[in-house]
């Protein structure tokens, strides 16, 4: 097992350098304490966390962490802009009052001990075989991964701040589970031995409700790659790649193209199949500097299969998607591997490179730490109708696990009741979770779930309760009204008593919906689908005087749909590692944890600013993951309303932050604004079509936005946030667009009053 890097990230600041920030960062607290809030004691002891130079802004970027005692505060992360050996910008996460506030600094339990209380607390059973691999300083080790975690676990000591004001010595550790679905960082109590704090690294995209509709057709076509000079490009040696490519958000957008040799020099100066830095490829397979592609139909994060191009890289493999996605699996594969090093070479030219904490193998000289390409998994095995992207600190290779989507068909025919006066066909619409129905048939006895009604819900056939007639429902298919809690809790509820499926019926008028799994979804395996409210109360009516006999039939559903043909989903996850590491700095990835955290906003416009097609006006309505969705390209999208920065399109303001869900509900919201932002900013500086040196208003907004990822402290703001990219405009363009900015942001409600 490959040892974390990251772990060692803070001697990675060489001594010199450390020695200046530290002085520059000393002198600014000790100056300015007293208009910040703090005492001496909170500022005699603080660490440089890492640090990297901006080009855009001509500064560095300093992160650093308040300490007590030597021991780190977590999260304490503040963002320093040091220029010329001044600070001209600080925010700081730091704690008042530090000494009165900490409960001990001496620890009663063990490094070892935590580990083993964590995974206890996580349910991770099988035994914890721990070896102590290196003991990195005071209270602060790496252990073996334990057959419990993916990978060796660093283990040290923290302070942990609590609700109740109060900072709890406990040791900070982090455990990737066996299925790669969830990467945690954990802080431990160490007198106690609870569990405190838990975050989980691994950034997973549940999309909500939206209406489902099959549509393949090919739309626009590639203007940084066009189809004809692509051709041309083909009699040149080099790799080649058929892939959907930007500004193509699926194939729904534009056509498959045979790319000749798309890295950017500057970014992949060796090319996309390159680790040693020297000229000529080290693979023949989709792997190289910036990302290893592979398929994961297995579902175990394992070795599988990655195609091979041949000693010419010529990855020229078919597309057809009226067939299933492992027949095209290759070609998949091809895309999600092109797609990756996309985003790598794009934002490398605004600033998400080796020193800010990118995703290479090789950082060819230039700061920070490699080892860390992205592992991309296609067709991963262990979910479906999802996918997530998994953040490690500076050295840890992140996953993005990409999922296929159940067929994108609206209502068919799913349902045949056999016997009485209901007998025929009924249609229904899939569920995005749960056990596939394509191709499932299953004859049995429908039965109504009842359930003792004692919660919340006023509905006893809603399975939001203890449900009473388990024996009945044992190897039946379930019947359930929506209505009070998560689909995903009532599938399971009828899972666990033995059900087989689920018919669901919907509780208002109109046609079935895809259902969302919410928040244990994940665990349902058995086939579920809804039907609507009067087919549904029919069969209810029926089944209070009659057994009703039925048989779902799922030869009539749509092949599945490969999210890494998405370019719009992949995009997104990987925005969450930009974000993940840019805020906060690239050795530490916890810094979107909070209520207002925006890191699905951030990913959502990342997304779309690489699909930007000319002629697109800012008042169209963009969709996010319509592809996936089955949906066709004029589609809403996962989100609550298509991204417009027309009002009647999309109404977000800053005060539906309150009850909007977190993350996806708030991160919308966010991403509303800053879309206004940027459409902007390319009303006053016009569309530039070249993404990687354009000068274009989207060039402009996409510098801004990731210089104040940077600029911004740990757990930021809708508010933090703005001020960034404020400050931003302030270091790289003399404050040219303070106006434009405030504008945009106080349109949707986060003017001067904002709190």
């Amino acid at each position: 097992m490959k040892k974390l890097l990251y772990v060692l990230a803070l001697f990675a600041v060489t001594f010199a350098t450390a020695q200046e920030f530290s002085e520059t960062v000393g002198s600014y607290l000790n100056n300015n304490r007293s208009v910040l809030g703090l005492q001496s004691q909170d500022v005699a002891e603080f660490s440089i966390n890492s640090n990297s130079y901006s080009k855009s802004m001509d500064l560095d970027n300093v992160y650093v962490n308040q300490m007590h005692q030597g021991i780190e505060i977590f999260n304490s992360t503040s963002s320093f802009a040091i220029k010329n050996g001044a600070v001209v910008h600080a925010n700081l996460r730091f704690t008042e009052n530090v000494e009165q506030k900490v409960n001990t600094t001496t620890p009663s339990n063990t490094a070892i001990t935590a580990i083993s209380q964590a995974a206890s607390t996580l349910g991770i059973q099988g035994s914890t075989n721990l070896e102590l691999l290196e003991t990195v300083g005071a209270n602060s080790f790496i252990f073996s991964n334990g057959n419990i975690s993916l990978e060796n676990i660093p283990v040290k000591l923290v302070y942990q701040s609590t609700e109740s004001n109060t900072l709890r010595l406990a040791w900070d550790l982090s455990i990737a589970l066996l299925d790669g679905s969830h990467y945690y960082s954990l802080r431990v109590d160490a007198v106690t031995g609870a569990l405190i704090d838990t975050i989980d690294w691994t950034v997973s995209c549940n999309f909500g409700e939206a209406p489902h509709s099959h549509e393949n057709k090919s739309n626009g076509q590639s203007i940084l790659f066009p189809e004809t000079a692509a051709m041309s490009f083909s009699a040149v040696s080099g790799p080649e790649y058929r892939v959907f490519p930007i500004p193509a958000e699926s194939p729904n957008h534009g056509p498959d193209v045979l790319l000749s040799d798309p890295a950017n020099p500057v970014a992949s100066p060796f090319g996309w199949h390159d680790t040693d830095g020297v000229a000529g490829a080290e693979f023949t397979v989709t792997r190289g500097n910036n990302v290893l592609a592979q398929d994961d139909i297995d579902g175990n994060n394992g070795t599988g299969a990655s195609p091979d191009g041949g000693a010419d890289l010529h990855f020229d493999f078919p597309f057809d998607l009226t067939t299933q996605p492992v027949d095209y699996l290759d070609a998949a594969t091809t895309n999600l591997f092109y797609m990756n090093n996309i985003m790598h070479d794009v934002y490398y030219q605004y600033g998400f490179d080796e020193a800010a904490g990118n995703f290479q193998e090789n950082n060819y000289g230039n700061s920070g730490n490699g080892s860390d390409s992205v592992n991309a998994d296609a067709q991963d095995g262990s979910g479906t109708n999802n996918a997530n992207f998994g953040t490690p600190p500076d050295g840890g290779n992140p996953r993005m696990q990409m999922f296929l989507w159940s067929g994108g068909s609206g209502p068919t025919d799913l349902l045949d009741i056999n016997n009485g006066p209901l007998a025929g066909s009924y249609s229904g619409v899939p569920a995005t979770f749960g056990g596939s129905l394509v191709g499932f048939n299953l004859t049995e006895d429908l039965v109504l779930v009842e359930d003792d009604d004692a919660g919340t819900s006023t509905d006893p056939n809603d399975a939001c309760d203890v449900i009473t007639n388990g024996a009945a429902l044992s190897g039946k298919i379930a019947v359930i009204r929506r209505g009070a809690c998560e689909f995903g809790v009532k599938a399971l509820a009828a899972q666990n008593e033995g059900a087989v499926a689920v018919i669901m019926v919907n509780n208002v008028a109109g046609a079935p919906i895809p259902m969302a799994g919410g928040a244990v979804g994940g665990s349902v395996t058995i086939p579920l689908f809804m039907v609507s409210n009067v087919d549904g109360e029919a069969i209810i009516a029926e089944l209070s005087m009659a057994v009703v006999n039925g048989t779902i039939n799922g030869t009539t559903i749509t092949p599945d749909i490969d999210g890494s043909l998405d370019n719009g989903i992949i995009a997104h996850e990987y925005g969450h590692g930009i974000s993940n590491r840019l805020t906060g700095g690239p050795n530490n990835t916890g810094c979107l944890n909070n209520q207002e955290q925006m890191g699905e906003g951030w990913s959502d416009w990342l997304g779309m600013m690489i699909t930007i097609e000319p002629g697109d006006q800012g008042a169209d309505g963009r969709g996010i993951g319509t592809f996936a969705l089955g949906q066709p390209i004029t589609g809403g999208g996962i989100r609550p309303f298509p991204y417009s920065t027309d009002l009647s399109v999309n109404p977000h303001t800053y005060d539906d932050i309150k009850t909007a869900a977190v993350p996806h509900g708030v991160g919308s919201v966010w991403a509303a604004m800053i879309w206004d932002m940027t459409w902007d900013l390319i009303d006053q500086y016009g569309f530039d079509p070249d993404i990687y040196n354009g000068t274009g208003g989207n060039n402009i907004a996409i510098q801004l936005v990731l210089d104040g990822m940077k600029l911004q402290p740990c757990n930021p703001g809708f508010v933090t946030g703005r001020d960034a990219i404020l400050m931003a405009d302030q270091l790289n363009n003399a404050g040219a667009n303070q106006c434009l900015i405030w504008e945009a942001f106080a349109r949707r409600g986060l003017g001067l009053s904002a709190v």
